[in-house]
């Protein structure tokens, strides 16, 4: 009987993983709700499971996932990123059903998704850390607490959910007022995200660059790092534009960031592959932030300049491979940009644009050119799910030729129906601070004239009626 591996996830990263399962010769099984019932990553599996109506709380109902997989016979679990990935009862519950799960032991992902946890893990193995609280009591306690560590090193601070992760749980607090003001609210949005309202606050590294190691380890405990990644440009918390290795780092600074990542997954006993972040500081100091415990969406990034498929090797780690390369044996080379094509309108505050049909979608191509999306022609944008439609990746042997052929692929995009955030990385490519490799998190805050821009829709507009009208008259052809 062939090994079947169910993934829990949807979109572009449940194809991304159903290709690697197919590729290894396993069968996929994919899961969806009702929403989804037409979803490109239910046409591409070997088997589709539904698991209900949804929206979003089937795919995290851990109980229906696993009665998907006894159902079909299924001996390991990929989560993919969001939903479940980072949930250790869902990685438990992989485990007391006899399921592997494909990533860290349950264990693992719980004392590194309590970010208080982490950080005393971290500053027991001497892993630089930003200045930072525990757990803060309740109540008033809580607040004069965190009065009393403000006192000592002043503001701005940031007000972090234990629980949290992926950009949500975290708000900056400026002054005294805000942090009276924020509090409560901010242990009441914890809870209701993460079913945990405990908060911890840190001290603000002034306008960081947010770099990234991706790190994999198999079960004996070798640990290899694929280089850096640098995720400055962001909005909301939340990451846009991603680049493989980390830009303006000295090769003996990188290494140390590489080295210190290592020692950070040892630490942790971490198993499967990882990503552990840092922040840097004007004056190359870094600290620890958190240790990701499942696949990053820019995970493409590091593929494209080190040659290594990590959703294979995820799953070779999984079903007990052991590495089959040393740290020397993995070569970087060029660099590599990843953006997130999304169904969004960013002189709207980014909203998303659910609802609306792609009526054109023609993407680019050519050498050093990788897509990793699930939308077409006809496509319409999900209302209760995110609005990626399409990862652009792409590769060059230097930073110019990197960008130049970036622009090139943004100007090849016809995308007509919603609005989305090409427009804005068209500015953004050309901006000469970006050109130049000059960006920290504060990039977007400090560059608003990226979003003054007129779409051109002239000529797609064209092209949407002359297509529709070509469709029209066939139609007309079968009728008659």
């Amino acid at each position: 009987m062939k090994t079947k591996i169910l993934v829990a996830n949807r979109g572009e990263i449940a194809i991304r993983i159903i290709r690697a399962i197919q590729e290894l010769k396993f069968e996929a099984v994919a899961i969806y709700e009702t929403p989804d019932h037409e979803s490109r990553h239910i046409r591409i599996a070997n088997e589709a499971v539904w698991i209900g109506d949804g929206p979003r709380s089937d795919y995290l109902n851990i109980d229906r996932v696993i009665k998907a997989a006894k159902r079909v016979g299924a001996t390991a679990i990929h989560p993919g990123y969001g939903f479940l990935a980072e949930n250790p009862a869902f990685a438990k519950a992989c485990e007391e059903a006899d399921i592997i799960f494909i990533g860290p032991p349950s264990e693992v992902v719980e004392k590194l998704g309590n970010k208080v946890t982490a950080r005393r893990i971290m500053a027991e193995a001497g892993i630089p850390m930003v200045p930072g609280t525990s757990n803060l009591p309740a109540g008033d306690a809580g607040l004069e607490e965190a009065r009393a560590f403000a006192r000592r090193y002043g503001y701005p601070l940031m007000l972090k959910a234990t629980a949290g992760g992926g950009g949500r749980g975290i708000r900056r607090i400026e002054n005294e007022t805000e942090l009276h003001e924020q509090y409560s609210i901010a242990r009441a949005e914890a809870l209701a995200a993460f079913n945990d309202d405990s908060v911890y606050i840190e001290k603000v590294v002034i306008n960081p660059k947010h770099v990234e190691v991706q790190i994999l380890a198999d079960a004996s405990g070798k640990t290899v790092h694929l280089g850096t990644r640098d995720c400055s440009i962001q909005r909301r918390n939340q990451k846009l534009v991603e680049i493989a290795p980390a830009f303006h780092l000295s090769p003996e600074l990188a290494e140390e960031i590489c080295q210190t990542a290592i020692k950070a997954g040892k630490a942790a006993d971490y198993f499967n592959a990882g990503t552990v972040e840092f922040l840097l500081d004007s004056d190359n100091n870094y600290y620890f932030m958190e240790i990701n415990t499942r696949l990053q969406v820019e995970h493409t990034v590091t593929e494209m300049i080190t040659g290594i498929d990590i959703v294979r090797t995820q799953i070779k780690l999984a079903l007990g491979k052991k590495l089959l390369f040393n740290q020397d044996d993995v070569k970087l080379r060029g660099h590599a940009i990843e953006m997130r094509i999304n169904a969004e309108d960013p002189q709207n505050n980014f909203m998303p644009e659910g609802g609306k049909t792609l009526s054109i979608y023609q993407s680019p191509g050519g050498y050093g050119v990788r897509l990793d999306g699930f939308c077409y022609q006809g496509f319409t944008v999900p209302e209760v799910y995110d609005s990626l439609l399409v990862k652009l990746t792409v590769f060059g042997w230097s930073w110019n030729e990197t960008v130049q052929r970036l622009k090139r692929c943004l100007d090849n995009f016809v995308i007509a129906g919603p609005k989305t955030t090409i427009p804005f990385y068209k500015n953004l490519v050309q901006e000469p601070d970006f050109q130049n490799g000059e960006f920290d998190t504060s990039y977007l805050d400090t560059h608003q004239q990226l979003f003054e821009y007129r779409e051109q829709k002239s000529e797609v507009s064209k092209l949407a009626r002359l297509i529709a009208e070509i469709h029209h008259k066939k139609q007309n052809i079968y009728a008659a």
